[in-house]
């Protein structure tokens, strides 16, 4: 078991004190405020958890589902919120609505999203590559947030030969970025290969006026460790890694504490908590069957490396209420200890994408005009 010397970076985050330096991701149709409620309170309220990327138009338009999605619990502090835009107009506009209204204690940008859907309009992971967009989107951003701390996670690049982080670094420096993160991932990798932890520590080498955040392979707490001791960073940041393990964090804080302890728990435990999670979205949907189904994608997740066999799985799959689901979670072998192997990779793992971008994108990266308002009409979140 590894442990961290004891001098630990302090992160701040504008105001914000984040100890310890462990941000949970932004992930579409996860970390909405059910999942951040299981996180924290394994957390011991430690760290800091972001809500899944709103898309700007939508707020600006109060969109019905994006207002829901924007909905913190009264317990979380401080309040974070991911948006994605491509117009300068539309973001400042979003992030003026944020502070007047009072809705959120830190903005994060999103230029990571590798979703076909997002990139072939220009947006996500694909728009640091167009440098004068991504510069006059920071610069609205900042001047609307008034004392609120703005943040940015991206992605290395398009591809390898379409790298980008190095200069939206520095652009973010230049204008005003409290931190930014970086998954060491290109669009073209998606989710597949191994993040590359060097990338990481070369942006730290280059913006080392601001906090920088690495992402990318943190299964477990000692990755986290290994992640900071190996690139300089300041924080991880921890996305699929928490995938049916919201626990994850309660073993961060406990790595980064030095106590050494870390979960493994039965599958009892686990089923406890799969019933709770299916329990939370009923209650913030404001409907049980919905919010079953809604937990629906995580059972595999939860479930990864018990012996369930595939008749249970596909019944588990399709349950439509809280007394089926604990019914049918009743029916398995609960005292089966954690799985060997289940701290590994999951979630999405394709690789090797052709990725999806505006015809002409590659030509020019100081051409803007490729970027149209059709971007910012997709209120899925990517």
């Amino acid at each position: 078991m590894t442990t961290l010397a004891p001098a630990l970076p302090l992160l701040r985050i504008g105001p914000h004190t984040v100890r310890p330096p462990v941000v949970l991701a932004p992930m579409a149709g996860i970390t909405n405020a059910p999942f951040r409620t299981l996180c924290r309170e394994f957390s011991g309220g430690k760290g800091l958890f972001v809500s899944e990327m709103i898309t700007t138009r939508a707020l600006v338009e109060r969109n019905e589902k994006t207002m829901q999605l924007i909905h913190f619990d009264a317990s979380e502090t401080p309040r974070s919120i991911q948006l994605y835009g491509v117009d300068p107009v539309t973001v400042g506009k979003a992030v003026r609505m944020i502070v007047d209204e009072d809705l959120a204690d830190h903005i994060d940008l999103n230029f990571g999203c590798p979703v076909p859907k997002v990139t072939r309009k220009g947006g996500g992971s694909a728009l640091p590559y167009k440098r004068p967009l991504l510069r006059a989107i920071l610069r609205e951003a900042v001047a609307e947030a008034g004392d609120l701390p703005v943040t940015i996670k991206m992605r290395k690049g398009i591809d390898d030969d379409h790298t980008t982080y190095l200069d939206a670094g520095r652009i973010a420096v230049e204008e005003g970025i409290t931190a930014v993160a970086l998954h060491g991932r290109t669009t073209a990798q998606h989710y597949g290969g191994t993040a590359d932890w060097d990338a990481i520590a070369r942006l730290k080498e280059h913006v080392p006026e601001i906090p920088v955040l690495g992402n990318g392979d943190i299964w477990s707490a000692d990755d986290a460790l290994r992640m900071m001791r190996e690139t300089g960073c300041d924080g991880v940041v921890v996305g699929r890694g928490c995938l049916g393990r919201p626990w994850l964090f309660g073993d961060l804080v406990s790595a980064f504490e030095g106590t050494g302890t870390r979960q493994a728990p039965a599958l009892r435990q686990v089923a406890d908590v799969m019933l709770r999670h299916a329990t939370l979205l009923g209650e913030w949907i404001g409907d049980e069957s919905r919010g079953v189904i809604d937990f629906r994608k995580h059972v595999a997740w939860y479930l990864k490396g018990f012996a369930v066999g595939s008749d249970m799985r596909r019944r588990l799959a399709v349950t439509s209420s809280l007394d089926e689901l604990g019914g049918q979670l009743q029916e398995l072998d609960l005292d089966q200890p954690w799985p060997d192997g289940a701290d590994g990779p999951r979630g999405r793992t394709s690789g090797n994408n052709r990725v999806a971008l505006p015809d002409g994108w590659l030509k020019d990266p100081y051409d803007c005009a490729g970027v149209g308002a059709e971007a910012e009409l997709d209120t899925s979140g990517g």
